[in-house]
């Protein structure tokens, strides 16, 4: 049986190129980045052009590139580095949400019914001791995209450091921090085709900000460590893929998940697109599906070969519905409903095709199984 993936915002599969240029680097070139030996700089090397490569396609200088072990370590971080009063929404990504919850003072901005957080309550809620807002950029749930922009000014008129949760965002929609106007942005590679285990932050020159760990001077005094350099080469590669041949593959992407989302409401009554009433990248789709319960449609799915998911995969085994569909208003059931469809760059149309064809042969029988569905 064909198994196909539309869990993408979960992880990507890490991509020819990118295994072809970490492959030497577990077996070549072993040298520690920090050693002044000839091996040593070999790897220094591979490592400065990684940063190069990274800060490329975020519209950033090499020096402001801070390698960490993932996205959850950039954004604690852009948080805890603060050290002060943070404001962030109901809707981030747990990396976001536990980081913040760990600060008593800690201010939750809400959102509206698409997930969209205005600007004006974010202004509302800073106060003289406010060090940090932290407003993702990409919903990794319902795909929608923040003002950011218009947020990053309202820090700086505020003297308020501004950070960017871009795991989401990167690979699927510009980004140029410099235009965006954010002080600090965390990116994780293997959303982008790149492995799993490496990220980094975005540190605008000039920032301060204080380490997480202590030890060694490696990361600009940020990030102490013998720093992961195969994984930073796979990310740098993958970074170049986002710069030179993204912007096709997201119009791409964006027209399978448009014939996604209308051949299924085409054929399915009772599906509601959460979030659809605001501006969302090309390859994400959150549909909720009118008295069907999600786990049993996800398990369907699966036994015919679709993977897909109900939400954030760092909130998979949770008992309580999504948190950021409960944000946007949906009742406990209207959240048990959701099912999340994610694209990359391994679907086709013919695979969409049979995805639309299952959902509809799994919604319908699951509906005649459940009578409350009227």
């Amino acid at each position: 049986m064909a198994r196909y993936y539309f869990d993408h915002n979960a992880t990507t599969p890490v991509s020819p190129e990118v295994f072809q240029a970490m492959a030497p680097l577990m077996t070549e070139v072993y040298g520690n980045p920090s050693s002044i030996h000839q091996f040593g700089q070999e790897a220094r090397g591979v490592l400065d052009e990684a940063r190069r490569s990274v800060a490329g396609a975020l519209g950033a200088k090499a020096e402001e590139i801070v390698f960490t072990s993932g996205g959850t370590e950039a954004d604690n971080l852009a948080i805890f580095g603060a050290a002060g009063h943070v404001i962030t929404t109901t809707v981030e990504h747990p990396a976001v949400l536990q980081a913040a919850a760990q600060i008593p003072s800690a201010t939750f901005v809400p959102v509206n019914q698409c997930g969209v957080v205005d600007p004006e309550a974010v202004r509302a809620a800073i106060r003289p001791d406010t060090r940090l807002i932290s407003v993702m950029h990409v919903n990794n749930e319902l795909g929608v995209i923040q003002p950011l922009a218009e947020i990053a000014r309202i820090a700086q008129e505020a003297g308020v450091l501004m950070h960017a949760d871009g795991v989401q965002a990167l690979g699927k929609i510009l980004v140029d921090v410099g235009e965006l106007g954010v002080d600090l942005y965390s990116v994780s590679a293997h959303k982008i085709n790149g492995p799993k285990g490496v990220g980094a932050l975005y540190v605008r020159k000039g920032t301060e900000l204080r380490p997480l760990l202590y030890g060694g001077p490696h990361e600009r005094k940020l990030r102490a460590g013998t720093e992961n350099v195969a994984g930073a080469a796979g990310f740098g590669r993958a970074a170049k893929w986002v710069r030179e041949e993204a912007a096709a593959e997201v119009q791409r992407q964006q027209i399978l998940r448009d014939r996604l989302e209308q051949g299924i409401r085409a054929r399915v009554e009772g599906v509601h697109v959460n979030g659809g009433g605001a501006a969302r990248v090309g390859n994400t789709s959150n549909l909720r599906f009118d008295g069907i319960d999600s786990e049993p449609l996800l398990i369907a799915l699966d036994l015919k070969g679709f993977a897909v998911s109900s939400g954030s995969a760092c909130s998979s085994g949770a008992t309580a519905p999504s948190h950021v569909l409960a944000a946007i208003g949906l009742t406990k059931e209207q959240a048990r409903s959701s099912v999340r469809f994610s694209l990359g760059r391994s679907n086709t149309v013919a695979q969409v095709d049979a995805l639309i064809d299952a959902v509809v042969e799994v919604v319908a029988r699951l509906r005649k199984l459940a009578p409350a569905y009227v």
